[in-house]
C-alpha cells in the first residue's frame, strides 16, 4: 500500500492567515485566561453546540452560493439583454430614418402612400390587417415596413425580458444578502460559546483541530486508479491544495468551501461542473455503493446534500470540512456525516 505524503507549502498569504490566526487566538486566551473553567458536561455541550453551529453554517453556505451562482448567470443575461435592446434599437432607428425620408419625399410632391401612412399610424398593425391597398405597396416598403414592425415588436419583447430578469436579480441579491448574515451570525456564535471556554480548553478544542489537519500528511491512500484521465487531473489538482483552509464562499485558489474545492479542481482539468453540493450531486453517474467508488470520483455526503469532496481512495475523503479546519484527507466513516451517494464525473 502506498503512503501519500503532502509537499510542505510555501504560500506566503496563507502564512499571513495562519500569523493573524494565531494572534487572535492570544488576544482571546489573554481575554478570559482568568474565567472560571466550566463543568465537562458544559465543556462537551459546548463543542457540540459550536460542531452544530458550523454545520449549520456550511449548510447556509451552500444556500449562499446557490444564490450567487443563480445571481452571476441572471446578470449575465440581463447585460446580454441590453446589449441585444440596443442593438435593435440602433437598426430600428435606421429603419426609422429610411421610412422618414419616403414620407418627407413624398409629402414634397403632393400625397403619401399607403406604406407612409402605415409607418405613421398610431396602431400599425391594425393598419397592416386592415389596409386593403396593401397590394398597392411596392415591395421594397413593404419589406421594410414588414422589417421594421417585427424590429418594433422584438425590441419590446427584449425590453420586457429584462425587466423581468431585473426584478429576479434583485430578488436574489436580497436572498445573498439574508444568507450572508445567517452564516455570519452562525459563526459569531460559535465564536461566542468557545470564549465561555478556559484557554486551556480552548487550546485543546485547536490542538485536536490541527492532529486531524496533519494527518493529512501520512494518510493511506492505496494505489487504485481513477475511473477517467479527467477525475484523475481534477483530484490532483484537489490534492495540490490540502492545507488550504476553509472560508465560506470561497472557490479558490488559496481558501475554499466544499462546493468551491470540487468545483475549482475540475475546473483546473477543463471541465465545469455546476457550484453547489446540491447540484453537484446530480452532474454526472451516481454511484451508490462506496465500494465501488474510485479516486476522483465526487462524494456527496449528508440527507440534504450540503456536503461534497473527493473520494481520495482506502476509504478516505478529501474536502473543505467545516470552518476553522483545512482542506484535509479524514476517514469517511469518521467524518461525521452519513454518505448518500458517489458521482462520476467521465
Amino acid at each position: 500500500m502506498a503512503s501519500h505524503r503532502r509537499p510542505k507549502q510555501h504560500n506566503p498569504s496563507y502564512a499571513t492567515v495562519l500569523t493573524v490566526t494565531a494572534a487572535a487566538a492570544v488576544a482571546l486566551s489573554s481575554q478570559s485566561a482568568s474565567a472560571d473553567p466550566l463543568p465537562d458536561s458544559n465543556k462537551k455541550g459546548v463543542k457540540a453546540q459550536v460542531d452544530r453551529l458550523y454545520e449549520e453554517a456550511t449548510q447556509a453556505t451552500e444556500k449562499y452560493n446557490g444564490a450567487k451562482e443563480k445571481a452571476d448567470g441572471l446578470e449575465k443575461q440581463v447585460k446580454d439583454l441590453q446589449e441585444t435592446s440596443a442593438r435593435k434599437q440602433a437598426e430600428l432607428n435606421e429603419l426609422r430614418s429610411g421610412l422618414g425620408s419616403v414620407a418627407r419625399a413624398q409629402y414634397r410632391s403632393g400625397g403619401l402612400d399607403p406604406s407612409v401612412q402605415l409607418f405613421l399610424s398610431a396602431d400599425p398593425d391594425a393598419f397592416l390587417e386592415q389596409a386593403s391597398g396593401l397590394d398597392r405597396l411596392s415591395a421594397r416598403q413593404a419589406g421594410a415596413l414588414e422589417q421594421y414592425l417585427a424590429q418594433q415588436r422584438a425590441l419590446q419583447q427584449q425590453r420586457s425580458e429584462a425587466s423581468l430578469k431585473l426584478t429576479d436579480l434583485d430578488d436574489t441579491r436580497k436572498q445573498l444578502g439574508t444568507k450572508k448574515k445567517e452564516i455570519q451570525g452562525k459563526l459569531a456564535e460559535a465564536q461566542r460559546l468557545l470564549n465561555t471556554l478556559t484557554a486551556e480548553e480552548r487550546a485543546r478544542i485547536t490542538a485536536d483541530e490541527d492532529r486531524a489537519n496533519r494527518s493529512s500528511e501520512r494518510v493511506d491512500l492505496g494505489n487504485e486508479a481513477s475511473a477517467s484521465q479527467r477525475a484523475a487531473s481534477a483530484f490532483s489538482a484537489a490534492k495540490s491544495r490540502v492545507g488550504m483552509p476553509y472560508v465560506w464562499g470561497a472557490t479558490g485558489p488559496n481558501s475554499f468551501d466544499c462546493s468551491g474545492l470540487t468545483s475549482w479542481a475540475f475546473q483546473q482539468a477543463g471541465v465545469s461542473i455546476p457550484r453547489t453540493s446540491q447540484a453537484q450531486a446530480n452532474a454526472g453517474t451516481r454511484i451508490n455503493s462506496q465500494s465501488a467508488l474510485r479516486p476522483g470520483d465526487l462524494i456527496i455526503m449528508r440527507s440534504d446534500l450540503s456536503h461534497v469532496g473527493f473520494y481520495a481512495g482506502n476509504g478516505q475523503i478529501l474536502h473543505a470540512p467545516k470552518p476553522g479546519a483545512q482542506v484535509r484527507y479524514e476517514s469517511i466513516a469518521r467524518s461525521g456525516m452519513p454518505f448518500m451517494w458517489g458521482v462520476r464525473i467521465s
